[in-house]
């Protein structure tokens, strides 16, 4: 993998608020110069290969997991040791109990300042080896505070009857059965389970079918619910007859274990009717039933115990697998044949879950790293699990900032009535938000009493009532919240740690709303993320302007390796035609954002992203399936990228400014890509590419740059989504390319008008480095021989966004930078208008190299 050294700002963010229309005078001084700092080769990995934290990394939260890789537990066992002194004196160090797994929770607050941890493998007779160095890592004043109990307090308050499955429901579960048939949802609950009461079980489960066994899995959820609430006996009779058919069917290893989620589905279908029916079935039926489980309990347990705390994300294990494994611990743990063990498991993923959940555990956002498209397969676990593990521990688990910011999170990476933001797979797929995105939005708003979640439960009520997952806690739990729109809610909202800018112009209004989305990302591509670092999707009224483009059909064959995960299917540029690999390695940085009232701006790194093709075993193996070799001429291979930085800035309400550096250590081919639904139009005297949207407005992107570019458009896929030659279902989409070739270095600016009709667009004036568009003022460096400039002006207001090493004037004064190539914002944020500088932030990482 190609490493490189970087011009980095360390000096971090810096804020410089208070200059309301500049009536203080300003020092002049010289701006301070950048640090040169070498960039790690990924800042996370797939799979971990140091022990987290180390003094170079900045903590999540307080406290933070210890983690040691998979690959350094050489023993039977890991005992941990955490402490404020290096020497570890007994009287003030947390000594771990010895344990199977690679992590260890102090559950405790830790004071800020230095700490030191370290580790030692023991063997299967006790055998104690040397402790590891010493590692030291840092807690600040500002890191966010999350403290679970210990699993011991967790322990204490575990249930002891059936059923308890759904016990955090029990305290209202009475008086929810005394109104149920008033509930609006109850003929929706109750067609579900009628029609599960209908389906022939035998002939689901025999044959064996994953795809079968995922519809009985579901049906006896139905029954479950609806015999809970209504305790007719009818349901408990239907669930009884499936427990009967599945004891029938003895399951091979080959069937058990098939799939994952196959797996897990028929646990699910064993362990519902065992826990709901615990007191009526006999001793023999509970016997066999446990059976059942165990095996799965023990098969997953021996694969996952050490491997999940070191993985950066298992999909399948946080959608489904973890939460049906610990639910099988869950009501196993009581039973004398089984007791220490699935208490031994419980134990586990209950630490698991304080170390790495939600959402990786490296994620505070509440967005999704795995882009929008991938978020509702996980909601039934983000709402089951802290709902249960609060009851049972008398402690709010959705106090982690990650459930704090969620609901913030839904509204501006997908609002109602609006395409997604658009990253990850399967974005494209709906118009709209899903009916789980909707409830988890409303069991947000029941719980923490976030405005953004009730406002956008409220907007969706319709698809709210819809979904079937969070049905029971809905029917149990009255709602009780505002749905109006926070007044306070800024346009622009960034997600320092996934690595994400969203920007709206209207965000109460759909169907006035300009909406931009960016993305650079320290977690880079691969799994359900793609290869679109510093790329951006833009969308008005909710419908696409510029989208990613391809259709997610399959997760790895050949048009999702070659037209929809591979950046030239995204609004992004290609080297020489290369583009980024599916892995950790191929990161980009979100490195600057702010906005006010009439700006809001951004920057994006990438200059790393394009290091060479995918060397990661999964892929491999997807491309060898998929027929596709990584070819330069496939796209993929090494690149002499030196520089990437985007700078995405929205003129409020309707502009937005493109701001592309790059460099290269040799002359290359820059080709700069632009996606639509429909066809671009341009004259060959003029870059500037007309689109007409589907609602009747228009999109004008106009592009400057000091060399020759080369245009061209083709409505075609390198490969097609499927072997129909122009398929209905997937009609074509348009691919713009706009090619700067034989430059080593080339600075791009391009200024995009959405408008209602082709009337409202605004000519474009240029006098030399400045362009005038309506009441904007852009003056700009091209020529990469001069230092970066680039200054935005609104002339009626006065705000202005400037970047670069020049003073410029805010408010009718000189404003002296502190930094070189600093981005100023002089805007009107809350009422006042303010002015802030700031420098590159340090992204915060989960891995640490030597050098780093």
């Amino acid at each position: 993998m190609m490493k490189m050294n970087f011009l980095y700002w360390t000096l971090g963010c810096f804020c410089l608020l208070g200059y309301a229309c500049a009536d203080e005078e300003v020092p002049a001084a010289s701006p301070e110069e950048a640090q040169e700092v070498e960039m790690p080769e990924a800042w996370h990995d797939k799979t971990r290969t140091q022990p987290y934290p180390k003094l170079s990394n900045e903590l999540y939260l307080n406290p933070s997991p210890l983690i040691v890789p998979q690959s350094l537990k050489t023993g039977a066992f890991l005992q941990f040791a955490l402490s404020q002194d290096a020497g570890f004196p007994e009287a003030s160090t947390q000594l771990s109990e010895q344990q199977e797994w690679c992590m260890f929770n102090p559950h405790v607050k830790l004071a800020p300042g230095r700490w030191f941890w370290r580790y030692r493998n023991v063997a299967e007779d006790g055998k104690e080896e040397a402790w590891s160095e010493p590692i030291e890592f840092e807690v600040k004043e500002k890191t966010p505070v999350f403290v679970t109990p210990a699993f011991d307090d967790f322990r204490q308050g575990l249930p002891m009857r059936h059923p308890r499955l759904y016990c955090f429901l029990d305290p209202k579960i009475d008086e929810a059965r005394r109104h149920v048939t008033s509930h609006e949802e109850y003929q929706a609950l109750k067609n579900r389970a009628e029609n599960a009461l209908q389906a022939d079980y035998e002939s689901l489960i025999a044959p064996y079918s994953a795809s079968h066994m995922e519809t009985v899995a579901a049906n006896v959820e139905y029954l479950y619910q609806a015999f809970h609430l209504t305790q007719r006996g009818n349901y408990a009779q239907k669930m009884e007859e499936i427990l009967n058919v599945l004891l029938e069917h003895p399951f091979t290893d080959t069937e058990l274990f098939a799939g994952n989620f196959a797996s897990t589905d028929i646990a699910y279908s064993f362990l519902a009717p065992y826990d709901m029916l615990y007191d009526k079935l006999g001793t023999d039926v509970r016997s066999r039933v446990e059976e059942q489980l165990w095996r799965v309990a023990t098969y997953y347990f021996d694969a996952y115990c050490g491997m999940q705390e070191n993985h950066i994300f298992d999909n399948h294990f946080w959608q489904q697998n973890m939460r049906v494994l610990f639910q099988i611990a869950f009501c196993l743990y009581d039973k004398s044949e089984y007791a220490a063990q699935a208490l031994r498991m419980l134990t586990y993923y209950y630490e698991l879950w304080t170390a790495r959940a939600p959402a990786s555990g490296f994620n505070r956002d509440g967005a999704w790293i795995n882009g929008t498209g991938y978020f509702e397969a996980n909601v039934r676990t983000l709402f089951y699990m802290p709902m249960l593990l609060s009851y049972v521990s008398r402690a709010d688990f959705l106090q982690h900032p990650w459930y704090q910011q969620a609901g913030q999170s839904m509204v501006y990476s997908w609002p109602p009535s609006s395409k997604s933001a658009g990253f990850g797979d399967g974005s494209e797929k709906r118009e709209k938000p899903g009916r789980q995105r909707a409830a988890f939005a409303d069991f947000l708003a029941r719980e923490t009493g976030d405005a953004y979640a009730g406002w956008y439960a409220g907007e969706c009520q319709k698809d709210v009532a819809q979904d079937v997952e969070l049905r029971l806690y809905r029917m149990v739990n009255p709602a009780a919240y505002a749905t109006d729109f926070p007044a306070s809610a800024p346009k622009l909202k960034w997600y320092k740690d996934i690595g994400e800018v969203v920007m709206h112009s209207n965000l109460a209004s759909t169907e006035n709303n300009l909406s931009l989305a960016f993305r650079s990302s320290t977690f880079g591509s691969g799994s359900h993320t793609l290869a679109d670092q510093n790329s951006f999707n833009l969308l008005y009224g909710g419908k696409e302007v510029y989208y990613h483009t391809g259709y997610y059909l399959n997760f790895s064959d050949a048009h999702n390796l070659m037209s929809y995960r591979h950046t030239r299917a995204h609004n992004s540029i290609l080297v020489d035609g290369i583009g980024q690999p599916f892995s950790t390695e191929g990161y980009g940085m979100l490195l600057r954002a702010a906005g006010g009232e009439h700006i809001g701006y951004c920057l994006g790194d990438a200059s790393h992203a394009y290091c060479g093709i995918s060397e990661d075993p999964m892929w491999i193996e997807s491309f060898q399936k998929a027929g596709i070799e990584q070819t330069l001429e496939n796209g993929f291979g090494e690149t002499p990228l030196t520089k990437y930085r985007r700078q995405m800035i929205m003129l409020y309400p309707d502009i937005v400014l493109i701001y592309d550096e790059l460099e290269a250590s040799r002359p290359v081919r820059w080709d700069w890509l632009l996606h639509s639904p429909t066809a671009f139009e341009w004259t060959d005297s003029q870059k500037q590419f007309t689109s007409h949207l589907q609602d009747g407005g228009v999109a004008v992107a106009a592009m400057f740059c000091e060399h020759p570019c080369e245009v061209s458009q083709t409505d075609l896929f390198a490969v097609p989504p499927t072997s129909v030659p122009n398929d209905p279902q997937y009609p074509n989409q348009w691919h713009l390319t706009v090619s700067v070739p034989g430059q080593a270095k080339c600075r791009l600016l391009t200024l995009v008008q959405v408008k209602p009709d082709a009337k409202s667009v605004q000519p474009i004036t240029q006098e030399g480095d400045c362009l005038l568009c309506g009441p904007w003022k852009i003056e700009v460096n091209l020529s990469s021989e001069k230092p970066e400039n680039l200054c935005v002006t609104n002339t009626e207001c006065g705000a202005v966004y400037s970047y670069g090493s020049s003073s410029p004037w805010l408010g009718g004064k000189p404003y002296y930078r502190q930094y070189r190539n600093s981005s100023l914002l002089y805007d009107e944020v809350d009422g006042e208008f303010t002015v802030s500088e700031m420098t590159d932030c340090t992204p915060v990482s989960s891995r640490s190299g030597a050098a780093f």
